[in-house]
């Protein structure tokens, strides 16, 4: 049969929640770096080949 958890109390709550959004904020961060490296690079690639450079 199935025993219901004890409660967790506020600190320790507050201080597992504040670890996640650290770990999800640090996932943002690295995967918007990794995207702006990306976009940049094909900007890069299509100034090269059409032989213009944007405004």
């Amino acid at each position: 049969m199935a025993v219901p958890k004890k409660k967790v109390s506020k600190m320790k709550r507050n201080i597992h929640r504040s670890l996640w959004k650290k770990k999800a904020f640090k996932k943002a961060k690295k995967f918007l770096s990794i995207a702006k490296s990306n976009l940049s690079q094909k900007l890069d690639l299509r100034v090269k080949n059409n032989g213009f450079l944007p405004a």
